[in-house]
């Protein structure tokens, strides 16, 4: 245990976010999460550390929660990622391997299978849209766009739960790989930015329905 290098706790801190293990407010104990995780408290601290230091995490007294982004820091996060995940989709137009190009299309077709499991596709999704930073060949807009995803994160919902959205997103990322496949950079930017600018509409009106329900 006490072997543990504070980079693999913190990859496990995380990964636990990231999969909703632990959501947007929820407290972060030391103690609970060395015990979670088998490790020692000395990475687990460390590790916690560095996650306040990148606002993944804040503090609500002497603890720490789960950090959440408000309205403003939502639209510049999509803003962001828009602009990134649209020139990853050009630069996949003209660099992405057949290969990679066909692993995009299997992705599709395989992720149909979750569309009754918001929580399953949202982390297929996530995959979907790496393979196409990947296909972009471009390792400084891959490490950009890993900090993007980071502070996804911090949303509590995924536009994908609501009715029909899946479906419709599935849809959306076969238009991008297509576009991809015809090595149209402009076509598959324009419809991977106009596949968020949905997602971000999505999400808006979830929030605004959960705030007028409580």
């Amino acid at each position: 245990m006490s072997r543990t290098a504070p980079n693999d706790a913190y990859d496990l801190i995380l990964n636990a976010i990231d999969v909703g293990v632990y959501k947007p407010g929820d407290r972060l104990v030391e103690s609970e999460l060395a015990e979670r995780f088998g490790v020692s408290r000395t990475p687990i601290r460390e590790a916690l550390q560095r996650l306040e230091t990148q606002s993944m995490l804040t503090r609500d007294g002497r603890s720490l929660i789960v950090a959440s982004l408000n309205h403003n820091q939502m639209a510049e996060l999509y803003s962001v990622r828009a602009a990134l995940e649209g020139l990853a989709a050009e630069l996949a137009a003209q660099h992405a391997a057949p290969e990679e190009i066909k692993v995009l299309f299997d992705m599709v077709e395989e992720d149909r299978a979750l569309l009754d499991k918001p929580s399953d596709l949202a982390q297929a999704n996530r995959r979907f849209h790496r393979q196409i930073h990947l296909a972009s060949h471009n390792r400084y807009l891959v490490q950009q766009l890993d900090l993007v995803y980071r502070s996804m994160a911090l949303l509590a919902t995924t536009s994908l739960a609501a009715a029909g959205r899946g479906e419709i997103a599935l849809e959306e990322h076969l238009n991008i790989v297509r576009a991809i496949e015809a090595r149209d950079g402009d076509a598959a930017s324009r419809a991977l930015r106009d596949h968020l600018s949905i997602a971000f509409e999505t999400r808006l009106k979830i929030d605004a329905a959960n705030m007028s329900a409580a």
